[in-house]
């Protein structure tokens, strides 16, 4: 199969997904191989001075993200055409720069038409490429990936070998089940299931538009390579090495989010949260509760679940295709049948049920928790627990409440400066104010 490589698109980024099976965008020699226009890089230029005044050439290229040895020419033409001058010499034969009269005017112009400042952005097509060069679906983990990133948590074996071949699938599931018993923190550790780290970039060029994607609310940055006590290749900075994302929408969502947002008055554009999720996990927690109905989300994302693409319109009106590559998990405490309609059910291939635990689990989480808070883990207290509290009054166990029913307990010894833990009577005095006031489930079925 040919690959027919677009004009923007930086030949050294293609080198790189067809010579190695990890992706690593390559360091750019020129401005050619950045795939960006020469004028939006001196509108960057002037911008960032305008916003710092007088600054060395290179930490003006390390503010934007490239090489200076890449830039060392445009700042010959940007001084030719009287736009920055020299303020000054600077370390390693560098020099440096501040804005003339007439630069100040050219940035203050550039402002108004976007006032982007910050790391250069990759052209849409480098983003495409290599959003598709780290899927997960060409990750399959296996048993073991699991249990690792199963391995401090508490999951029964038979919802462990019904997980696994929906993982693996890297096809859309849906979690359901009653509330706290974890199905967030499932699908949070769905994720570690995969490869560890991918690469997203600063913010994408496309049409004139300047869209920011790194979102540090959502990618976590992994330890720099320059800080790497074995020194690597160069790579291309206007990139990040983050750890596969994970992204939580719960009652919040709304259709704008799912959409390429516009600030008016920047004129920066917001990648949507899919966009952000890809090569990771969206989670839709708490579905069926969102501020759209959950046939407007059918309506949404019925092509892209189907294809793996999805369309998003820039502010300039024009039509974009981006990948929709991510493992889409919804969770929801209803049965999913009484959400959606069959077409929709039949593009999330597994359905799961995240059922109570039994009294064996319920101790097994109070080991971990007691590890977790410091204290003693006491069998006997444990079913002193489940005699009075639970089972001879009909009340249903839940994943989350060795986990909060212990931070009730180290809250108390701790205010009343006591030895934190398991003891009947400190059983007695949280299980009154957490099941009361919070809960108030006695007898449910």
């Amino acid at each position: 199969m040919s690959i027919t490589t677009p004009p923007s698109f930086s030949s050294s980024l293609l080198a790189t997904i067809m010579a190695d099976e990890s992706f690593r965008p390559s360091e750019p020699a020129t401005l050619h191989e950045t795939g960006i226009p020469n004028n939006l890089v001196e509108s960057l230029i002037i911008k960032r001075l305008a916003a710092v005044g007088a600054t060395s050439g290179r930490q003006l290229a390390n503010d934007l993200c490239i090489p200076f040895k890449a830039l060392e020419e445009l700042y010959q033409k940007l001084r030719s055409r009287q736009l920055i001058m020299h303020s000054g010499a600077a370390p390693l034969n560098d020099y440096n720069y501040a804005l003339t009269e007439h630069g100040g005017e050219r940035a203050s112009l550039a402002r108004q038409t976007c006032s982007y400042v910050g790391p250069a952005p990759v052209p849409l097509m480098d983003y495409v490429l290599s959003a598709e060069a780290q899927t997960i679906r060409a990750e399959s983990p296996k048993r073991d990936q699991l249990r690792n990133a199963f391995r401090d948590i508490s999951i029964n074996e038979s919802l462990f070998e019904s997980l696994g071949p929906a993982i693996n699938s890297g096809a859309g599931l849906f979690l359901y089940g009653k509330p706290g018993n974890g199905k967030t923190t499932l699908a949070q550790r769905i994720t570690k299931c995969f490869g560890q780290e991918i690469w997203v970039p600063h913010a994408i060029f496309e049409d004139g538009q300047i869209i920011k994607f790194f979102d540090a609310a959502y990618h976590h940055q992994t330890q720099d390579d320059s800080d790497s006590l074995i020194h690597e290749a160069a790579y291309d900075k206007r990139w990040v090495k983050i750890r596969r994302p994970t992204v939580i929408v719960g009652g919040e969502l709304t259709m704008d989010a799912l959409e390429i947002w516009q600030d008016p008055i920047s004129n920066v554009g917001e990648a949507s949260l899919q966009m952000k999720s890809n090569c990771g996990c969206l989670l839709v927690d708490d579905f069926g509760r969102q501020r759209i109905e959950p046939q407007e989300l059918l309506n949404r994302w019925i092509v892209p679940l189907e294809n793996r693409v999805d369309f998003l319109t820039l502010a300039s009106g024009k039509k974009i295709q981006v990948p929709f590559e991510q493992l889409i998990i919804f969770s929801t405490n209803l049965e999913p049948s009484d959400l959606v309609d069959e077409a929709f059910l039949r593009r999330i291939p597994y359905k799961i049920e995240i059922a109570d635990p039994s009294p064996k689990e319920f101790h097994v989480l109070f080991q971990i928790y007691c590890e977790k808070f410091g204290c003693e883990y006491r069998p006997e207290i444990v079913d002193y627990l489940l005699n009075n509290h639970f089972l001879n009054c009909g009340r249903r166990l839940r994943r989350c409440h060795p986990r909060d029913l212990l931070s009730q307990i180290r809250s108390f010894c701790e205010y009343n400066e006591l030895l934190v833990e398991l003891r009947p009577e400190y059983f007695d005095r949280v299980v009154e104010s957490y099941f009361t006031v919070v809960l108030n489930d006695v007898g449910s079925k």
